[in-house]
């Protein structure tokens, strides 16, 4: 990716995750702020809220790069009457632009899904869902699927992501000795790729939540289902997001929020 003096953070997100890679129905780019805005101070999260934007106020930061768009819906008040307006009032008076990839994220080629399957190991990768390439370009499009460099149980599988991403536990869809060479990956609500994993020969789907309906389908097309949680399947791609950041600026100082959580709870039983 080139950089010279007019190089701006913008200007690299925007190389990193093309925003033609999102989907028609999503919200991508800068949403508050100005496309010349160069920071001394950057933050990423998930998801903008009120506690992450007082975060960001406090540290001074002059760039949060959301995966999770503000003003997703159409806003005909801004005022403090709502959360998200006083939130929204708050970050314009200090001064804080806010940027979004979203699916751009999702589905770019060190993307989400992306580091999904290279935190898996998964080889001869590909999209899901592609889109039309020419030969000199590498392959684009949302989700992606790929091989284990050795088959697995399902119940194994399970296990390791467990462990890689240190989850007290996961949901899931399927027999735990049915055996697992091939996985589709599909960050955050993505259930709807099931089709197209199915259709690649995947055994299993992992995604971040499903509806029971998608869970009964899955059943069904014998297909297993992996449920992470919306948070784990996307959050830790926001800390590596800072990483590339401040390593492509190291004049800048770039970190992902520290006060951001799951708002998801479990109660497990004691011993």
């Amino acid at each position: 990716m080139s950089k010279d003096s007019d190089f701006t953070v913008i200007d690299f997100l925007e190389q990193f995750a093309p925003l033609d890679l999102s989907e028609s129905w999503d919200n991508t780019g800068l949403l508050l702020g100005d496309p010349a805005v160069r920071p001394g101070r950057v933050m990423t999260c998930l998801t903008l809220t009120p506690d992450v934007a007082a975060e960001a106020i406090e540290k001074q930061v002059d760039l949060i790069v959301t995966h999770h768009p503000i003003l997703f819906r159409a806003v005909q008040k801004l005022t403090t009457a709502t959360a998200e307006g006083e939130m929204i009032l708050d970050l314009i008076r200090n001064s804080v632009s806010v940027y979004s990839p979203h699916t751009a994220f999702d589905s770019a080629a060190e993307g989400i899904n992306q580091q999904w399957c290279q935190k898996l190991q998964l080889q001869n990768c590909q999209p899901l869902r592609p889109l039309e390439e020419n030969e000199a370009t590498p392959a684009r499009g949302a989700g992606r699927w790929g091989d284990l460099p050795t088959p697995l149980t399902l119940s194994d599988l399970l296990e390791q992501i467990r462990r890689d991403w240190n989850l007290d536990y996961l949901q899931f869809v399927g027999n735990g000795e049915q055996r697992v060479s091939r996985v589709g990956v599909a960050c955050g609500a993505a259930a709807e790729f099931m089709r197209e994993a199915a259709t690649l020969g995947c055994q299993v789907l992992i995604t971040g939540e499903a509806r029971f309906h998608a869970c009964l389908e899955a059943r069904q097309r014998k297909i297993g289902l992996i449920l992470v949680g919306h948070f784990a399947s996307e959050r830790f791609a926001c800390e590596n997001l800072a990483k590339i950041i401040g390593k492509q600026f190291p004049e800048i100082e770039c970190f992902a929020s520290e006060v951001e959580s799951d708002p998801v709870s479990i109660d497990l039983p004691t011993a």
